[in-house]
């Protein structure tokens, strides 16, 4: 069987490429293709595979946002030619369910979300934004959001990262899909090997507007607490202006570096509405409990009172009045581990398979079905 994976781009290490990491695991021989692609911007295991990128990456740079390209996306997904594919796997937040399969493929879409910044986070994305940009933004999205939906029949089964997702695809595109937990890598995010003193609070999360970072900023300084954030995007500058003295940035770091960040913060925030969030695991299995927007993926990850704090409106106000509940409890390690450990690595690809399987068979696929590979236990 011959397989291709597709990726919306690859610029840097977040959510969703660790599930593509996972996927190109499975299918150890399928070329990925994507948007455009940064050289070292990925793991390796990614990076030494055949990359396909199309005619933007010679237009993208790393010192320009990438992002006011979106209106040229779609064209450039339908210049991938995958026709000679068995299965094409794409993983997308953007335009990779856009991929054109062959008339005898099949099209498999791990969905992290419908395309955010076209239907319901718009106005997130726009906060802060000059009145330039939002007006040309609400020129074009009614355009593009069309364009957006009507890609959808290209695939024959979604995945959704979580039940949130889930549903948004059923709202959004009006699809069914199954639920595949994103993974989080529970054997390298550890607990410290011995106690330690944890001192102040930790951010890691793309730099974007509908993360909410600003009141992590102000919650910090309402608080008198350390900020560290790591991660990087497009508000960088902006949340540099803003932040105080008590609050560090550690740009991209590596994991080893990441995985000491985890396990030196008292908590770790997530301040705005995640489609799943990886993070929120990966701190829970070093044993750090979470403060997070009690909506969307949190409510999958996180349990109130138990592996961290879940508060219900977003601002600095109410996420100060979180942390410092959550700095009255007692949490207990085992637990915070044990509910991190319920979205392993190896759980995703026994999930993934299962159903794939499932969808394929259901779609009168058996031929692909049994064609998928095996996953250890």
């Amino acid at each position: 069987m011959k397989v291709a994976l597709v990726h919306d781009w690859l610029t840097g290490t977040r959510g969703g490429e660790k599930v593509l990491l996972q996927l190109a695991r499975l299918f150890p021989e399928a070329p990925l293709y994507t948007l455009f692609h940064f050289p070292g911007s990925v793991p390796p295991e990614i990076e030494d595979r055949a990359v396909r990128t199309t005619w933007l990456q010679g237009v993208v740079s790393r010192e320009r946002d990438y992002r006011w390209l979106l209106p040229f996306y779609f064209l450039a997904a339908e210049s991938w030619d995958l026709s000679g594919f068995d299965l094409v796997i794409s993983t997308s937040h953007c335009v990779a369910k856009a991929a054109k399969r062959g008339p005898k493929g099949f099209h498999l879409c791990y969905c992290h979300t419908p395309v955010r910044y076209l239907h319901d986070q718009f106005e997130d994305y726009l906060r802060g934004r000059g009145a330039l940009v939002r007006g040309a933004a609400r020129v074009v999205r009614a355009p593009l959001r069309a364009r957006d939906r009507a890609t959808v029949p290209r695939v024959d089964a979604f995945l959704a990262n979580s039940e949130n997702v889930r549903e948004r695809i059923g709202r959004i595109y009006g699809r069914s899909s199954r639920v595949v937990p994103a993974p989080a890598d529970t054997a390298f995010y550890t607990p410290p090997p011995s106690p330690r003193r944890r001192e102040g609070i930790l951010v890691v999360s793309a730099l974007a507007p509908y993360k909410r970072l600003g009141d992590a900023l102000e919650a910090s300084e309402l608080l008198g607490r350390t900020l560290t954030i790591a991660g990087f995007g497009p508000e960088e500058g902006r949340l540099r202006t803003l932040a105080g003295p008590n609050v560090r940035f550690a740009g991209t770091p590596s994991d080893e570096e990441l995985r000491e960040l985890y396990r030196s913060a008292e908590v770790v925030l997530m301040p705005g509405e995640e489609d799943f969030g990886i993070v929120p695991l990966e701190a829970q299995a070093c044993g750090t409990p979470v403060v997070a927007l009690g909506k969307g993926g949190a409510l999958e990850t996180v349990v109130d009172g138990v592996t961290g704090v879940l508060y219900g409106e977003t601002g600095p106000g109410a996420l100060a009045r979180a942390i410092e509940r959550a700095r009255t409890l007692r949490f207990d390690t085992d637990a915070l581990v044990e509910n991190a450990r319920r979205f392993s690595e190896a759980a995703f690809r026994l999930r993934f398979l299962d159903a794939a399987r499932s969808a394929m068979t259901e779609s009168g696929r058996d031929d692909l079905a049994h064609a998928l590979p095996a996953a250890e236990p």
